[in-house]
Protein backbone atom coordinates (compact mmCIF):
# COMPACT_ATOMS: atom_id res chain seq x y z
CA UNK A 1 0.00 0.00 0.00
CA UNK A 2 1.68 3.33 -1.14
CA UNK A 3 1.22 6.12 1.51
CA UNK A 4 -0.26 9.18 0.35
CA UNK A 5 0.59 11.47 3.02
CA UNK A 6 2.55 15.25 1.44
CA UNK A 7 6.72 14.45 1.80
CA UNK A 8 8.32 16.81 4.38
CA UNK A 9 12.01 17.47 3.58
CA UNK A 10 14.71 18.88 5.19
CA UNK A 11 18.52 19.38 4.56
CA UNK A 12 20.59 17.77 6.63
CA UNK A 13 22.82 19.80 9.21
CA UNK A 14 25.77 18.21 10.86
CA UNK A 15 24.09 17.04 13.95
CA UNK A 16 22.05 14.92 11.30
CA UNK A 17 25.43 13.09 10.11
CA UNK A 18 25.11 9.84 12.90
CA UNK A 19 21.47 9.36 12.49
CA UNK A 20 21.81 9.63 8.61
CA UNK A 21 24.86 6.75 8.80
CA UNK A 22 22.39 4.73 11.02
CA UNK A 23 19.72 4.89 8.69
CA UNK A 24 22.31 3.93 5.84
CA UNK A 25 23.81 0.90 7.58
CA UNK A 26 20.17 -0.42 7.83
CA UNK A 27 19.07 0.73 4.55
CA UNK A 28 21.87 -1.10 2.66
CA UNK A 29 23.01 -3.94 5.47
CA UNK A 30 21.10 -6.83 3.66
CA UNK A 31 23.07 -5.75 0.32
CA UNK A 32 26.30 -7.00 2.13
CA UNK A 33 25.84 -10.78 0.86
CA UNK A 34 24.58 -9.49 -2.69
CA UNK A 35 28.22 -7.65 -3.55
CA UNK A 36 30.89 -9.08 -1.10
CA UNK A 37 31.23 -5.55 1.00
CA UNK A 38 29.59 -3.07 2.20
CA UNK A 39 27.61 -0.76 -0.23
CA UNK A 40 29.31 3.20 -0.68
CA UNK A 41 26.56 4.81 1.37
CA UNK A 42 27.88 2.46 4.55
CA UNK A 43 31.10 3.87 4.82
CA UNK A 44 30.78 7.08 4.12
CA UNK A 45 31.16 10.29 5.88
CA UNK A 46 27.81 11.92 6.21
CA UNK A 47 29.42 15.59 7.85
CA UNK A 48 31.84 15.44 4.90
CA UNK A 49 28.77 15.20 2.86
CA UNK A 50 26.53 17.78 4.17
CA UNK A 51 28.86 19.86 3.98
CA UNK A 52 29.73 19.43 0.18
CA UNK A 53 26.40 17.96 -1.39
CA UNK A 54 22.79 18.56 -0.82
CA UNK A 55 21.89 15.81 2.04
CA UNK A 56 18.34 15.25 2.25
CA UNK A 57 15.99 13.47 5.05
CA UNK A 58 12.68 12.91 5.72
CA UNK A 59 11.14 11.81 8.86
CA UNK A 60 12.14 13.03 12.77
CA UNK A 61 15.56 14.40 13.02
CA UNK A 62 17.31 11.61 15.42
CA UNK A 63 15.58 8.62 13.38
CA UNK A 64 15.24 9.68 9.63
CA UNK A 65 13.17 7.36 7.85
CA UNK A 66 14.78 8.48 4.08
CA UNK A 67 17.46 10.42 2.92
CA UNK A 68 18.98 11.32 -0.48
CA UNK A 69 22.73 12.42 -1.19
CA UNK A 70 22.68 15.04 -4.22
CA UNK A 71 25.24 16.17 -5.65
CA UNK A 72 25.38 19.14 -8.40
CA UNK A 73 27.63 18.38 -11.19
CA UNK A 74 28.37 20.68 -14.28
CA UNK A 75 25.58 18.54 -16.16
CA UNK A 76 23.56 17.08 -14.41
CA UNK A 77 22.44 15.98 -11.10
CA UNK A 78 23.93 12.98 -9.47
CA UNK A 79 21.73 10.85 -6.99
CA UNK A 80 24.73 9.66 -5.31
CA UNK A 81 22.40 7.62 -2.35
CA UNK A 82 19.15 7.05 -1.56
CA UNK A 83 17.94 5.11 1.27
CA UNK A 84 14.57 4.18 2.84
CA UNK A 85 14.33 2.53 6.64
CA UNK A 86 13.39 -1.01 6.23
CA UNK A 87 10.95 -0.49 8.44
CA UNK A 88 9.35 1.76 5.82
CA UNK A 89 10.22 0.05 2.60
CA UNK A 90 7.03 -1.62 0.65
CA UNK A 91 5.31 2.18 1.25
CA UNK A 92 5.94 3.93 -1.45
CA UNK A 93 8.93 6.18 0.37
CA UNK A 94 11.28 5.65 -2.14
CA UNK A 95 9.06 6.57 -5.32
CA UNK A 96 8.21 9.60 -3.44
CA UNK A 97 12.01 10.69 -2.54
CA UNK A 98 12.87 9.66 -6.26
CA UNK A 99 10.23 12.28 -7.73
CA UNK A 100 11.64 14.80 -5.21
CA UNK A 101 14.70 14.25 -6.69
CA UNK A 102 13.63 14.41 -10.24
CA UNK A 103 11.78 18.12 -9.29
CA UNK A 104 15.15 19.24 -7.48
CA UNK A 105 16.96 18.91 -10.84
CA UNK A 106 13.88 20.56 -12.77
CA UNK A 107 14.30 23.24 -9.90
CA UNK A 108 18.09 23.44 -10.67
CA UNK A 109 17.63 23.59 -14.59
CA UNK A 110 19.26 20.21 -14.98
CA UNK A 111 17.87 18.53 -17.60
CA UNK A 112 19.26 14.73 -16.39
CA UNK A 113 19.44 12.71 -13.36
CA UNK A 114 22.48 10.36 -13.19
CA UNK A 115 22.94 7.76 -10.39
CA UNK A 116 25.59 4.44 -9.94
CA UNK A 117 24.57 1.29 -8.72
CA UNK A 118 27.06 -1.48 -8.23
CA UNK A 119 26.25 -4.21 -11.07
CA UNK A 120 25.14 -7.07 -8.66
CA UNK A 121 22.06 -4.85 -7.05
CA UNK A 122 19.18 -6.38 -10.03
CA UNK A 123 16.73 -5.31 -8.19
CA UNK A 124 17.74 -1.89 -7.83
CA UNK A 125 19.14 -1.53 -11.35
CA UNK A 126 15.10 -2.72 -12.30
CA UNK A 127 13.35 -0.59 -10.15
CA UNK A 128 15.06 2.29 -11.63
CA UNK A 129 14.08 1.01 -14.91
CA UNK A 130 10.80 1.25 -13.95
CA UNK A 131 10.76 4.21 -13.22
CA UNK A 132 12.34 5.37 -16.27
CA UNK A 133 15.73 5.00 -16.29
CA UNK A 134 17.87 3.37 -18.53
CA UNK A 135 21.58 2.01 -18.82
CA UNK A 136 24.11 4.25 -20.13
CA UNK A 137 27.39 2.73 -19.20
CA UNK A 138 29.22 0.05 -16.99
CA UNK A 139 33.00 0.90 -15.37
CA UNK A 140 34.67 0.09 -12.28
CA UNK A 141 34.43 2.16 -9.41
CA UNK A 142 37.59 1.09 -7.24
CA UNK A 143 36.85 -2.21 -6.97
CA UNK A 144 33.53 -2.66 -8.16
CA UNK A 145 31.94 -3.31 -10.81
CA UNK A 146 28.92 -0.37 -11.35
CA UNK A 147 26.16 0.54 -13.92
CA UNK A 148 25.37 4.14 -14.53
CA UNK A 149 21.81 4.90 -14.71
CA UNK A 150 20.26 8.31 -16.39
CA UNK A 151 17.22 9.51 -16.90
CA UNK A 152 15.80 12.93 -18.66
CA UNK A 153 13.90 15.69 -16.17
Amino acid sequence: MTHTRALHMQRANPRDAPALADLADRAYRDWIDVIGSKPQPMGADYDDLIDKDEVWMTGPRGMPEGSLVLRQEDDHLLLWSIAVSPGTQGTGLGNRLLDFTLARARNLSFSEVRLFTNMKMQSNRDWYARKGFREAERKMIGTKHVVIMTRSV
